[in-house]
């Protein structure tokens, strides 16, 4: 959006309008933070005042911040505004988000901003790997901060996604530039009634997730804390063994159903309700639907025919891990890790999935694997018949030459990340599976690793510090696919 005025005092004018939305996404975060602190003050616990001082903290710096970048926004955001919103303004968040962590009264975050910060960004990038040890035991007020920062990554990432990237480009994202427009206006008119209909399904879905939660097994609180979490596919518990403390299969199917409701691209949620009944044959759905039946079943004979498990409970650990890896939800109901080595190498290829563009979840997605899958159709069927001619096509429209390459170049650019988050990570002498684990659970916002120390009944605890920051990057960089952090360490980016 650019400035039309220069009454603002401080920032260029092009960096102006940036900073002025962010001061804005501020206010809302300021009054996020009123909510753990009205559960402390209910439940007597001191923290209240760290919530109440971080809200004011925040809510000065917002206003100060609006105030000094003021200017009449009109026409939309520029390419290079929008590139740079979208880290400035995810980072600035998680830096106010952990304030209240920061100084809190909970020996495991007071004072130690590392660890704060790591928990805020972990939370608003939905990822879900935790530095907290005793979550069973720790105050409402953090437990609820933790989830509700989950929450709104959640609904911002599919904001980001449906209105930021498909313009940008980034990673043949804007091969859903045209199809979300042209199906976004049928179902309505403005993006102003989609964005509000689309939170308004986000919110319904977590009430419906809390209410049943509530009526099988939990306490409403943490039914409510779950439900956060779920239906954002990011994966916080209020316990340390995670779903696995409800030993209730009713609730791990719930789950199950939740996590898949987040994976879904919520604007096919409006065209159902819209009439338009042929969102039910949605490609990235269909895809990830089969997908999902065949590793289900495939682990589920692994555990009947190789651990002895019965069939129920099989298929029900089976479905709830599968669909929580896949998802990047990062929930666990068993400490996969002790099914065997096969198992171990299915979840650690599974954690580099994702679910689908316009979801909540992280992770590669659904829509590039398809794409990548029909280039290496149409490469073998040249070998076969050089003369051929086979078009590339995805949901039944014709590949354009930039989707094909954009898509080749986030795989690319997404290993070449993940090798080099890798290898700095076993610079701090951690061993190569907690490293390789760690590096595509930050890249692909999943949550818990491999291996004793971070693996699904472990914690990120243990680590060095200086990991833990670089693990913050890379859950940013993951959950911000690549590109719109990465451009900005071009020095072109910041000329002309």
């Amino acid at each position: 959006m650019r400035a039309k005025s220069s009454s603002g005092i401080w920032a260029p004018p092009y960096i102006r309008p940036v900073f002025h939305l962010t001061g804005r996404m501020l206010f809302a975060l300021a009054a996020a933070m009123l909510l753990p602190a009205g559960v402390d003050a209910f439940t007597g616990d001191p923290d209240w005042r760290a919530f109440l001082i971080g809200s004011g903290i925040t809510f000065a710096c917002a206003a100060a911040l609006t105030y000094a970048t003021r200017c009449r926004l009109s026409g939309g955001l520029t390419l290079r505004q929008a590139f740079l919103l979208t880290p400035v303004a995810w980072t600035t968040i998680a830096l106010f988000g952990a304030i209240p962590l920061y100084i809190s009264d909970y020996a495991q975050l007071r004072d130690h901003f590392t660890n704060a910060f790591f928990e805020s960004v972990s939370g608003l990038t939905t990822t879900g790997a935790t530095v907290i040890v005793g979550l069973d035991d720790a105050p409402k007020g953090i437990l609820l901060w933790r989830a509700l920062l989950q929450w709104l990554g959640g609904i911002g990432i599919i904001g980001v996604a449906i209105s930021i990237l498909p313009a940008l480009g980034v990673g043949g994202m804007q091969l859903f530039r045209t199809e979300s427009s042209d199906r976004s206006e049928k179902v309505m008119p403005r993006v102003r009634e989609i964005a509000t209909g689309i939170m308004l399904i986000y919110t319904a879905l977590t009430v419906a997730c809390a209410l049943a939660y509530w009526l099988v097994a939990m306490t409403p609180f943490d039914a409510v804390a779950h439900a956060l979490t779920t239906v954002s596919t990011a994966g916080f518990s209020t316990s340390d063994i995670s779903m696995a403390n409800w030993n209730n299969a009713a609730l791990h199917w719930i789950a199950t159903v939740f996590m898949l409701t987040g994976a879904v691209p919520f604007v096919l949620y409006l065209r159902l309700l819209h009439g338009q009944q042929d969102a039910l044959r949605d490609s990235q759905v269909r895809f990830l639907a089969m997908l999902l039946a065949a590793l289900i079943t495939a682990v589920a004979a692994w555990l009947i025919l190789v651990a002895g498990h019965g069939f129920a409970d099989a298929l029900r650990l089976a479905a709830f891990n599968v669909v929580s890896v896949v998802t990047t939800t990062g929930y666990a109901t068993a400490d996969y890790t002790l099914w065997g080595n096969l198992m171990v190498g299915l979840f650690f290829g599974l954690m580099f999935v994702g679910g689908c563009t316009g979801s909540t979840t992280g992770g590669m997605k659904i829509f590039r694997f398809q794409v990548m899958i029909r280039m290496l159709q149409s490469q073998f069927l040249r070998l076969l018949y050089p003369r051929g001619v086979f078009p590339r096509v995805y949901a039944g429209r014709l590949l354009p030459d930039d989707v094909i390459g954009s898509v080749v170049v986030f795989f690319s650019l997404y290993f070449i990340c993940y090798s080099a988050l890798t290898v700095a990570l076993m610079a701090f002498d951690l061993d190569f599976l907690t490293s390789a684990s760690a590096a595509v659970s930050a890249l692909s916002n999943i949550g818990p690793g491999l291996g004793p120390i971070i693996g699904p009944a472990g914690n990120f605890a243990a680590l060095p510090d200086a990991s833990k920051w670089l693990l913050c990057f890379g859950m940013l960089l993951g959950r911000l696919e690549l590109f719109t952090v990465l451009i900005l360490f071009f020095p072109q980016f910041w000329r002309g």
